[in-house]
């Protein structure tokens, strides 16, 4: 049935917060979904064909979906990534399995929109800017979002003045530590800004515990420790666009 899956289903790379059991305080995140089943990265130990109950979230992507899943394979902590397990909707639950459905195509459908989304990347390293824009370059030229335009400032109060002008940016990536204006003075003037305040913002840094804490007391979507692989970037920008992007469908 694992095989059968991957050979024919389309695999998402969205990054949606997972609760296990649905209700529980602690927050996992899926690697990827297909219509068929997901990858959920957690360090909790489940064991090959053991069933759960798990809930989805995601502002504009998911809302509290909860699936009935299988374990098909666990993941060790390695070069494959993070450790995790890799499930399925068993055939004997078809409202979870329609529900898993719904969210791989209001995926596809997001990424077949080409909107020309626009990204602020808000970094004082040239180095590493350049890393993360080829990273979101190659999100724009091969997998979906073709009109995915990339913008480049080096503080925080360059973002904040490129933010108050025209075209509108969908999504702000800022490190912390920058001269003239840090990352976490740029999230709080942007979320006390009634004319921001809705943009999503993902925080780049090194990811103490008390920095994590506080770009989420700050607003922020996501927190990505330093170094930052590409698939990790790529993933949750491609979550913030489809989020925008579903937003925009259900619009009158």
């Amino acid at each position: 049935m694992a095989r059968r899956e991957r050979r024919t289903t389309r695999r998402f790379p969205l990054v949606l917060a997972v609760q296990i059991p649905p209700g529980a305080s602690a927050l996992h995140w899926t690697e990827n979904l297909s219509a068929g089943g997901l990858f959920v990265r957690t360090e909790q130990v489940f064991t090959v064909g053991e069933r759960f109950t798990l809930a989805l979230s995601f502002p504009g992507v998911a809302d509290h979906v909860e699936l009935e899943v299988q374990v098909v394979r666990r993941r060790g902590d390695g070069a494959e990534g993070p450790p995790g397990v890799a499930v399925l909707v068993p055939p004997d639950r078809p409202a979870s399995l329609q529900r898993l459905e719904a969210l791989a195509r209001a995926a596809e459908q997001a990424e077949s929109s080409r909107q020309p989304y626009r990204v602020l990347l808000v970094e004082d390293n040239q180095l590493v800017a350049a890393m993360y824009t080829s990273a979101l370059r190659r999100l724009a030229e091969k997998d979906g979002f073709s009109g995915l335009q990339i913008e480049h400032v080096s503080d925080g109060s360059e973002g904040l003045a490129r933010l108050g002008l025209e075209p509108k940016v969908d999504v702000v990536i800022t490190d912390v530590y920058m001269p003239v204006m840090s990352g976490f003075a740029l999230l709080e003037k942007i979320r006390a800004d009634p004319a921001l305040k809705d943009i999503p913002v993902v925080v780049i840094s090194s990811g103490t515990k008390r920095e994590q804490e506080d770009a989420a007391r700050l607003g922020a979507q996501y927190f990505l420790r330093k170094p930052v692989k590409y698939q990790e970037i790529v993933a949750v920008v491609r979550t913030l666009l489809t989020a925008a992007a579903c937003r925009a469908q259900r619009q009158p």
